[in-house]
């Protein structure tokens, strides 16, 4: 996996907190959905694993939301994890910290999980081997909420991400710049259709996949964790 790199700049790494909500269409309410769909199985007391924590936004929200829960944050960037302890502030003493992957969190069994965002920068098997190794860390039942670029099934990937990208220009967009952009993001993200991606979850161990947020080129899911083993391959 290459794409810590640019997670750890720092100059990238200010900007991270300023920058993502303006990039992500609905992203506070994306957070408070997540929140929402955790909750449906979660007890009073839940321990949730966040995979890509790093930046910290989303377990503030969650913190803020849900104070007698427990979260362990997962991301491979110490640079991201210092300014999550940063900005989830007085809240931390919910929160675990690790730098790490997926393979490095411990067991659980967790009450819920988020991978917010992260997806979309690996493989398919990578995702894939992500996926299982999470379904294996989540008690049966819990959800799992992602949420990450994918291909529209309407075959309109250039568009979608082009509109995205002037959208997180705010009122001063420029179509022309923002295809150029789309473009590069096209050929640097590994992107999945919504058909691939929900087959991974599936595969993976999952059931009861559904769709519940889409932002232009975004799309989010929930999945319900089962006891089954995933299949071997992604491919299979």
């Amino acid at each position: 996996m290459d794409f810590i790199k640019p997670f750890t700049d720092p100059a990238n790494v200010a900007r991270y907190a300023a920058d993502t909500p303006q990039r992500v269409p609905g992203y506070d309410d994306l957070h408070r959905m997540a929140m929402l769909l955790l909750t449906e199985h979660a007890p009073k007391k839940a321990n949730i694993l966040v995979l890509g924590a790093g930046g910290g936004l989303e377990l503030k929200a969650f913190a803020q939301w849900q104070p007698e829960w427990h979260f362990l944050g997962v991301d491979p960037s110490a640079e991201m994890l210092q300014l999550a302890e940063e900005i989830v502030g007085p809240a931390i003493g919910q929160v675990t910290l690790q730098k790490g992957y997926i393979t490095d969190a411990q067991r659980g069994p967790f009450d819920g999980a988020t991978c917010l965002l992260t997806l979309h920068f690996m493989t398919k098997a990578e995702r894939f081997e992500t996926l299982c190794a999470l379904r294996s860390r989540l008690a049966p039942g819990a959800r799992l909420v992602v949420a990450q670029h994918c291909k529209p099934d309407n075959g309109q990937t250039a568009r979608e991400l082009t509109r995205l990208v002037a959208f997180s220009g705010g009122t001063k967009f420029d179509f022309a710049q923002a295809a150029a952009s789309a473009s590069v993001m096209a050929e640097k993200l590994p992107l999945l259709t919504q058909k691939e991606e929900e087959q991974l979850l599936t595969d993976a161990g999952f059931k009861d996949v559904s769709m519940f947020y889409a932002g232009f080129s975004l799309r989010g899911w929930v999945a319900v964790a089962t006891d089954s083993k995933a299949k071997s391959s992604p491919l299979d």
